[in-house]
């Protein structure tokens, strides 16, 4: 009996160690819905569509137009700043080139910033940007558009709030999230751009993300 109870013991831990090793998934967020379609022998079957970031047109640093295609069959970062911010953007972005520092090596991973201020972050504003930074590189693309298309994407797509206000210290209000965007043009986690410990852990999920099969 004592034999039985150890192998069956050792049985379950190898299968326990065999489970951990299986893959590890990101989430994905975002409105999503069901579908009936077709596969190719003609069966019906139910498949679940998820909301992804939509087609878009900005200019960036080099005055050059980019769209998704861009990005893609890339794993991106997103984040919404601009050039003159005092407060959360200077660390954001500081935070965020050490992503780019990790991936700069990797031609899966690019990186994303969309200038909410509209008035000013001209593509020459975002070119000096991006140089003193030492990221003015294509696999970060600096990007400017106009307030209706900026703002529309950052709450409706990227789920980012953006605000252009008066009151406010340097005349405008945005969440510091760091978005990670699938190969699929889908949301696969947000992060506290402003937190060592989400940037950390949005470094490991982008490995996570990397590592995903399809």
């Amino acid at each position: 009996m004592k034999k039985i109870v150890r192998y069956t013991l050792v049985a379950s831990l190898i299968a326990l160690g065999t489970s951990c090793k299986q893959e590890k998934k990101l989430p994905i967020y975002g409105d999503r819905e069901a579908k009936i379609i077709k596969d190719a022998s003609g069966n019906e079957k139910i498949d679940t569509i998820y909301k992804t970031i939509p087609n878009f047109k900005f200019l960036n640093q080099d005055s050059i137009e980019i769209t998704q295609n861009t990005f893609k069959n890339k794993v991106y970062v997103a984040d919404f700043f601009f050039t003159s911010c005092s407060t959360i953007c200077p660390t954001m972005h500081r935070h965020m080139k050490t992503i780019y520092e990790k991936f700069k090596s990797n031609p899966e991973v690019m990186f994303l910033s969309h200038t909410i201020d509209f008035k000013y972050d001209k593509p020459s504003v975002l070119k000096k940007y991006a140089q003193k930074l030492g990221v003015d590189v294509p696999q970060w693309q600096f990007v400017w558009g106009n307030k209706e298309e900026v703002y529309k994407i950052a709450e409706k797509d990227y789920l980012v709030a953006v605000q252009e206000d008066n009151t406010a210290t340097d005349g405008y209000i945005h969440q510091g999230w760091l978005v990670l965007i699938d190969k699929h043009k889908r949301i696969r986690g947000a992060y506290d751009g402003t937190k060592p410990e989400e940037v950390e852990k949005l470094k490991n999920d982008i490995s996570i993300l990397l590592a995903e099969k399809e």
